[in-house]
C-alpha cells in the first residue's frame, strides 16, 4: 500500500459571485492554515469557470500567474498545474516558463499538462478546437518539444503540429520539472500517457473507474516495456466533505458545486473516520497522492477537520 501525500486544489475562481480580492484573500487564509499540513498545491488552467453552476462573468484568475505569485509567497509547496490546456500556450514557451519558474522556486515545480476539453473556453478566447485525437496527439508532440528544450542545446523538433529550430532555453530547469498527464482516453490517451508521463493524474470518478483507468495504462507500460510502478500516480477527489456527523456532512458536499451525487467514491464524505476508509481504497490502488477539494471553501472548517483530525488518523493506519 503506498503511503498517501495530499496536495490542495486551489480555487480560481468564484462560486459565489464573490468578487476576485475577496477570492484572494480566501486562498491566502488557506495556504497559511494549511502550511505544514500539506505537501502539494494544484492550480487548475481555466480561463474563465468551467463548471454548470457559476456564472462565467464571475471573477477567475488565469493559472500560470496564480500558480507562479502563490508559490514566491509561499515557499514550503510543491505547485502543480493540473492540468494546462495544451492548446493555450505554445510547448516551447511553456517550457521556458517552467524552467524559469523551476530556477525561481527552487525545483518546486510540477508540470501538468492534458490535452485541453472546454470547447466553450476555446471558442470564447479564439482557439481552435480540434477533434479530440488531434489534441491528443498535438499534447504527445508538447511534450516531446517540452523535453527538448529542457535537455538539449540548441533545441529542434520537427513534428506534425509543432517545430522548433535551434531554440535556447538557458537555465536549464534542474532538477527537471516531473511532467504530470491528465487523461481518461482508453484508445489514444492512455497511450501517451504510458510513452510520455512522469507522473499519471487519474480522472475523478468512482474507484472502479480510476481501477480501470490503471489496468489499462499498465497494459500498455507492459506493451513498450516501462516499468508502471516507476510511474507516479495521482487522485482527483470532486470534493471532500468532513463534518462532526454525516448528515451534516452530506449538507456540506450538497451544498458545493463540484459534488457529484452520480459518482460514489469521487468525493469523500463523512465523520473523520469514514474518510480514512475511504481514502484507504485510493492507496490499495497504488495511487500515492491525492488532490483535494474542500466542499465548503471558502470557509475554513472542512479543511482544518481534515488536516487536525482525518490526516492523524490516517498516518495511524500506516496510511
Amino acid at each position: 500500500m503506498a503511503r498517501l501525500g495530499f496536495g490542495w486544489r486551489m480555487a480560481t475562481f468564484s462560486t459565489d459571485g464573490s468578487s476576485g480580492s475577496q477570492l484572494r484573500d480566501d486562498v491566502a487564509e488557506h495556504l497559511r492554515q494549511l502550511d505544514g499540513h500539506l505537501d502539494t498545491v494544484w492550480v487548475q488552467d481555466h480561463l474563465m469557470p468551467e463548471t454548470p453552476w457559476t456564472q462565467p462573468h464571475w471573477d477567475s484568475f488565469e493559472c500560470w500567474s496564480t500558480l507562479t505569485h502563490w508559490a514566491a509567497a509561499f515557499p514550503s509547496y510543491r505547485f502543480g498545474t493540473i492540468v494546462l490546456a495544451n492548446s493555450f500556450r505554445s510547448p516551447a514557451l511553456l517550457a521556458k516558463m517552467a524552467a524559469t519558474t523551476q530556477a525561481l522556486t527552487g525545483g518546486r515545480l510540477i508540470l501538468g499538462l492534458g490535452a485541453g476539453w472546454h470547447e466553450q473556453e476555446y471558442r470564447s478566447y479564439g482557439f481552435p478546437y480540434p477533434g479530440p485525437g488531434t489534441r491528443i496527439r498535438q499534447l504527445e508532440e508538447a511534450v516531446q518539444v517540452i523535453r527538448a528544450m529542457w535537455t538539449q542545446t540548441p533545441a529542434s523538433f520537427a513534428g506534425a503540429h509543432y517545430q522548433i529550430e535551434n531554440a535556447y532555453c538557458e537555465p536549464k530547469p534542474d532538477p527537471l520539472p516531473p511532467i504530470m498527464i491528465g487523461a481518461s482516453g482508453e484508445q489514444l490517451a492512455l497511450r501517451v500517457v504510458a510513452r510520455q508521463a512522469d507522473w499519471y493524474n487519474t480522472p475523478s470518478g468512482t474507484v472502479e473507474m480510476v481501477q480501470r483507468k490503471l489496468d489499462v495504462l499498465k497494459g500498455y507500460c507492459d506493451e513498450i516495456g516501462r516499468d508502471f510502478g516507476t510511474m507516479v500516480k495521482t487522485g482527483s477527489l470532486s470534493a471532500i466533505a468532513i463534518a462532526p456527523t454525516r448528515a451534516e456532512a452530506q449538507r456540506m458536499a450538497e451544498a458545493s458545486p463540484f459534488y457529484k451525487p452520480d459518482q460514489p467514491g469521487a468525493a469523500i464524505v463523512g465523520e473523520p473516520g469514514d474518510a480514512v476508509e475511504q481514502l484507504r481504497t485510493f492507496a490499495d490502488l497504488g495511487i500515492s497522492h491525492i488532490n483535494v477539494r474542500f466542499a465548503d471553501f471558502p470557509r475554513l472548517d472542512g479543511a482544518m477537520r481534515f488536516v487536525e483530525q482525518v490526516l492523524p488518523l490516517l498516518r495511524q493506519a500506516g496510511i
